[in-house]
This record gives structure tokens, sequence and C-alpha cells, in this order.
């Protein structure tokens, strides 16, 4: 069995009188420390906040698209051309 890490970090948090009666009550239905509570349950929203924005699997139909979208040419977009085309604000062309 592998060796847990030490928990050297620490994390404070406000909060109100409620919010802190919620997570004691949820923590006892799981019977957990409060700590344990909010440690896995922030540790669980940040993994799915995360996770479309580290991986995603495609299957082979998916990957073969995908490297085709990135192997193709750009399509044109004229009215991006037309906004690269004309000064900037940034050019100084303002009369200075």
């Amino acid at each position: 069995m592998p060796t847990p890490t030490p928990r050297t970090e620490k994390l404070d948090l406000r909060l109100t009188p409620a919010a802190k009666r919620t997570l004691q009550t949820a923590a006892v239905a799981t019977r957990r420390s409060v700590s344990e509570f909010v440690l896995e349950s922030a540790l669980a929203r940040a993994q799915e906040t995360l996770a479309d924005r580290q991986r995603f699997g495609l299957d082979a139909e998916q990957w073969a698209a995908f490297q085709a979208a990135l192997d193709a040419p750009p399509r044109p977009v004229p009215r991006l051309a037309r906004l690269l085309q004309e000064p900037s604000v940034l050019d100084g062309s303002d009369g200075d």
C-alpha cells in the first residue's frame, strides 16, 4: 500500500454560519470530518471543472475528422481580411 503524502498545506475559509452548518450536516451524513468532506468535495468539483480542459477522448472516426480539420488549409474569412487591412487605433493615425 502506498504511503500517503503528508498534508503540509493549509487553506483558510471565511463562511457564513449557515454555510458552516450545512457543511457540518453534510459531513455528519457522510461520516466524515468537515475538513475531509470539504476537501473531497472541492477536489471532485475541481476535477469536473478541469476534465474537459485537460484531456478529451475521440473515437477513430472523430480523430480522423480532427486531424483532417487541422491539416486543411484555412478557409477565407473576408470580414477578417478587411479588418486586418484597416488602420488600427494603435497605428498612430489619430492626427498626432
